[in-house]
């Protein structure tokens, strides 16, 4: 019997640690965003952002809801913090033990959940589709029959993920979703002649099954078995973790269907047009947030394990640094050239340059949130790493009735804008509520720079944006912004002159995240790519 533990394995604190898990991290977003553009693209040039596309988005709703509730909030709320409470202070017999029961509780449950939802497709569709006409909500729950069982692939995708995390094995999970981009493109091209839509449905499960597939060789050591036992300590604790985090999910999946539903209400392609936008802020928001705050959570929680909260204070602050650094001029640099990029990307084929103008504007509201949704994944993270999962569940049942508030009282005057506008505020209520409840929980993040760091990026931000709106409207003017190559000079042009300004600027104001994630890139991105593992 195996009586080693995983003290030996801790990652190592301070800005190289966190730099060095994000950057593995960091390479895997870069790779499923980059896909993901390339899957948006596909689509809107096989389907353009018809009714059928809106169909398409309102059955992979389903899986997205159903794992985002059961097993996306456990994931960072309750699995990892008490998987690296297991790997901190107990035995590596012991870990694998309550990985064995997570993930056969997971199976058998999820696939009961699918049986339910095949049956009751009709009535999914039109909760989430009621806007749409009867022949798109055959469509559509056509299509959720279709892509149900990507229910089960990805729940068991999420739990182990959650052990690679624990391990500290980021590689295998950092790819995951961008082979789940790669099935959805392989699906749409071999098959839209034969099967029309539903191609992308197909896709979207074959996607499901290669993100389970690619992280199996990370559990290349463990030793899991099938077990059900219910009365084990460590299913108990994660049980009271999450509920509180359910019940918040509960009300959120509540405001995703009242989203689309309402959406559905504005036009048949709001909900593609919004789906297109959402797709351009997931880059930023996955490359930056997203990979630090996972990066940091295995490292918190083990802080929190032994009460180091010294240490805890620093890693947090070095991660919102971070953040800030890299999503401020993300943001600024994405609203300026939202037009040509969207138009670069998306308009050729059935994208025309109607939808090209909605789906900008669409993106340009969803910015005015996009700051304050990326502070906010590391300040959720800092309170799961001690095990309070209560407090973010509250919280986010405050925001949501903020979205319900802010959507009902714009949609009639503004449309699918007014849903967007209210998206962004329920973003800027959680993350300012989350920042007051932090200060009054762990104390002062005083004497870390947090603050210094973001004016340092505001006004560098602001510099930034300025050059990169002169740079654009300069390029417009001499090359042809009618064909590809001239909408990829400016985007390019206009991109790299503002990119280049900030590096400079922040550099110069002394930012010390600059050599951080310099170093990031210069030996953990790079050295991922010759075959480091993470």
């Amino acid at each position: 019997m195996e009586e080693q533990t995983f003290k030996e394995d801790a990652i190592t604190e301070g800005g190289r640690g966190i730099a060095g898990a994000a950057g593995i991290i960091a390479l895997g977003n870069v790779a499923s965003r980059v896909l993901g553009l390339v899957r948006v693209t596909v689509i809107a040039d096989l389907f353009g952002a018809t009714g059928l596309v809106s169909a398409y988005q309102i059955a992979t709703t389903v899986p997205t809801m159903i794992y985002d509730l059961l097993i996306g909030g456990m994931l960072s709320s309750a699995l990892v913090p008490v998987f690296s409470e297991y790997a901190a202070a107990r035995t590596k017999e012991e870990l694998w033990r309550i990985v064995s029961v997570v993930l056969s509780l997971t199976t058998v449950a999820l696939g009961l959940f699918v049986v339910v939802l095949e049956l009751l497709a009709p009535q999914v569709a039109w909760l989430l589709g009621g806007g749409l006409g009867a022949e798109l909500q055959t469509v559509a729950t056509a299509s959720i029959r279709i892509v149900v069982p990507a229910v089960l692939l990805l729940g068991l995708s999420g739990v182990v993920m959650g052990l690679l995390y624990t391990l500290k094995r980021f590689t295998y999970p950092a790819f995951g979703a961008a082979v789940f981009n790669l099935g959805i493109i392989v699906g749409a091209l071999l098959l839209n002649r034969p099967l029309g839509i539903y191609s992308l449905v197909i896709g979207t499960l074959l996607g499901a099954g290669l993100q389970l597939i690619i992280q199996l060789p990370g559990l290349r050591d463990t030793r899991l078995s099938f077990s059900l036992d219910l009365s084990h300590p460590g299913l108990r604790r994660i049980a009271l973790l999450y509920t509180p985090i359910v019940l918040g999910l509960i009300i959120s999946q509540i405001q995703v269907a009242i989203d689309r539903n309402l959406a559905s209400r504005t036009g048949e392609q709001s909900i593609a047009w919004m789906q297109n936008a959402t797709h351009l802020i997931q880059f930023p928001h996955g490359l930056v947030a997203v990979a630090i705050s996972l990066a940091v959570l295995p490292s918190l929680s083990q802080l929190s394990a032994t009460a180091d909260w010294t240490g805890y204070r620093r890693t947090l602050a070095m991660g919102l640094r971070m953040v800030v650094v890299l999503i401020f001029p993300a943001t600024v640099g994405l609203f300026i050239l939202a037009k040509p990029i969207i138009a670069l990307i998306f308009e050729h084929g059935a994208f025309t340059a109607y939808d090209t103008a909605w789906t900008a504007l669409a993106l340009r509201c969803y910015l005015l949130g996009l700051v304050f949704a990326a502070v906010d994944w590391p300040l959720n993270y800092a309170f799961y790493a001690r095990q309070d999962t209560l407090t973010p569940a509250s919280v986010g049942v405050l925001s949501v009735f903020v979205y319900l508030i802010v959507a009902l009282s714009l949609m009639k005057p503004l449309g699918m804008i007014g849903l967007v506008l209210a998206d962004s505020a329920k973003h800027t209520a959680h993350a300012l509520t989350m920042l007051i409840l932090l200060h009054r929980r762990v104390g002062s993040l005083r004497g870390h720079a947090v603050g210094a760091t973001t004016f340092k990026a505001v006004l560098a931000s602001a510099v930034m944006g300025a050059l990169t709106y002169w740079t654009m409207v300069w390029l417009q003017g001499v090359v042809d912004v009618g064909r590809l190559w001239g909408e990829l000079v400016v985007v390019g042009g206009a991109g790299l002159a503002g990119l280049i300004v900030y590096g400079i600027l922040v550099t110069l104001m002394g930012v010390e995240e600059v050599k951080v994630i310099r170093e990031m890139v210069r030996t953990r991105l790079l050295g991922s790519l010759t075959g480091g593992e993470g």
